[in-house]
């Protein structure tokens, strides 16, 4: 990864996630922390909420895009930026293209993540491997009804395009 220099306007976003994270470790949760920004405001925050909701899918990225989408009343986040106190892992990369987020800034890189317990590594390097070495199996079983739902979203003339 390629460390780039902070723009000035970077530089308190990115510690207000550190200050979200180390909050929420004080807090008992995990120390990951997010917020999402759009014209240099600060729109939604998240924290990681994995233990206290017992969801796993809750990581700050995640908390910060859920309550953002809230706030703007859209599932497109084009115009907003993320900050984040660690570099997404696999899930929050995804959420973050997803939401069509215009730019991920973050501070501790994977390799931090990994010093500090937390190794996504395995998952970034999983998705490089043929599915049947996962640990989890990965089942695709067609039946000739498969493709109905997509063909009952595409026989609707007012679905929203996404």
């Amino acid at each position: 990864m390629t460390e780039t220099a902070p723009h000035p306007a970077d530089e308190p976003f990115i510690r207000r996630a550190l200050d979200l994270a180390k909050a929420n470790v004080a807090a008992g949760g995990g120390p990951f922390g997010a917020l999402i920004v759009r014209g240099g405001e600060v729109i939604a925050t998240g924290q990681n909420r994995v233990t206290r909701d017992l969801d796993p899918t809750a990581h700050a990225e995640v908390t910060a895009i859920r309550a953002a989408c809230q706030v703007v009343g859209d599932f497109s986040l084009t115009g907003c930026t993320l900050y984040t106190s660690c570099e997404p892992c696999p899930l929050c990369l995804a959420a973050s293209l997803w939401a069509r987020l215009d730019r991920v800034v973050y501070a501790a890189d994977r390799d931090d993540a990994a010093r500090g317990g937390f190794d996504d590594r395995a998952f970034y390097d999983l998705f490089a491997q043929d599915r049947d070495t996962w640990p989890t199996p990965v089942d695709l079983v067609g039946v000739p009804e498969s493709f109905d739902p997509f063909a009952a979203w595409l026989s609707k003339d007012d679905r929203t395009h996404y």
